[in-house]
């Protein structure tokens, strides 16, 4: 039976792991992505094991231990394993993050389970060509605010690499001064994900690109591929002194993302309001829906 000995804090030598896993069963929703993992790690403290081919997520946010659904070839006796362990935890939502596909399956071979939508962690996902050409009236705000700056500021942009590190996380720097990362735990958790994320960006295999004005990096955005048809955008932050940048930011990364992926995932809005509306504003082409179970509907 499953113990929780049997889980092991995520490395970064455990990427290969994932890759491989990932190569047969390719991540949907951004939170199973290896990057978002490792760069979390201080503030979710993942961990992982297989049973059968099937790989077991865990994390540990205060305390509270939660997991997600076995990832593999569905098998009703290792979801029992999974959901009775989460059951023995003291969590309110001990096995969540449930994928629309998941959640049906669950639904038919579990028909007491209630699954509970989690709306704050959905992901929004856009057409690429979309976000690239923001085409017609629908995206006419967002065109008109984009034309604007790029009528008010000259600019470049470059992709990141070794030669512009240095300066990218001297922007960071910068950023969290300006947003007072230290105020807000929320932020100062992001700070960390993103610094880990820059200093082992090559090792994680992350694109990314960056804007200039007068020569200094104003703006970035870093993302990699997700499944084969999805990108997913990690981060994107942009300086308050320029009114449109993230504008600028979100069409420059699309217009290279495009060439390879059909959609770009921007992941979920954690239920914050002026995030939210923003997500909503840029029309997403679907949402990666994801639901949860408290610990008294685990039924088996």
């Amino acid at each position: 039976m499953l113990s929780i000995d049997d889980f092991t804090p995520v490395t970064l030598e455990d990427k290969h792991i994932f890759d491989k896993h990932y190569l047969k069963y390719p991540p949907v929703h951004s939170d199973y992505v290896f990057t978002t993992m490792i760069s979390w790690m201080e503030y979710a403290n993942y961990k992982f094991t297989f049973l059968n081919d099937n790989l077991i997520i865990m994390t540990d946010v205060k305390n509270s231990r939660r997991f997600r659904p076995p990832i593999g070839k569905y098998n009703k006796d290792i979801f029992n394993q999974v959901m009775t362990f989460a059951k023995k935890e003291s969590s309110d939502y001990p096995f969540g993050l449930i994928n629309r596909e998941t959640k049906d399956w669950l639904s038919r071979n579990y028909p007491r389970l209630e699954l509970t939508p989690n709306r704050d962690y959905f992901d929004y996902v856009y057409l690429s060509s979309d976000l690239a050409e923001l085409p017609g009236s629908t995206y006419g705000k967002i065109r008109n605010r984009l034309n604007k700056f790029t009528r008010n500021y000259a600019y470049t942009t470059e992709c990141i690499s070794e030669k512009n590190m240095n300066d990218l996380k001297t922007f960071l720097k910068r950023w969290c001064l300006w947003k007072d990362c230290a105020s807000d735990p929320l932020l100062e958790n992001e700070k960390k994900a993103i610094m880990y994320s820059m200093a082992h960006f090559f090792e994680l295999e992350l694109s990314g690109i960056v804007i200039r004005i007068d020569g200094n990096i104003e703006a970035i955005a870093v993302y990699e591929k997700m499944n084969p048809d999805t990108v997913v955008v990690h981060y994107e932050k942009g300086s308050p002194d320029y009114d449109g940048i993230y504008k600028a930011i979100n069409a420059e990364t699309a217009k290279l993302v495009q060439k390879e992926s059909t959609y770009i995932n921007r992941e979920p809005d954690m239920g914050l309001p002026g995030l939210r509306k923003a997500k909503i504003s840029y029309r997403p082409h679907h949402m990666v829906e994801v639901f949860h179970v408290t610990r008294q509907n685990i039924i088996i």
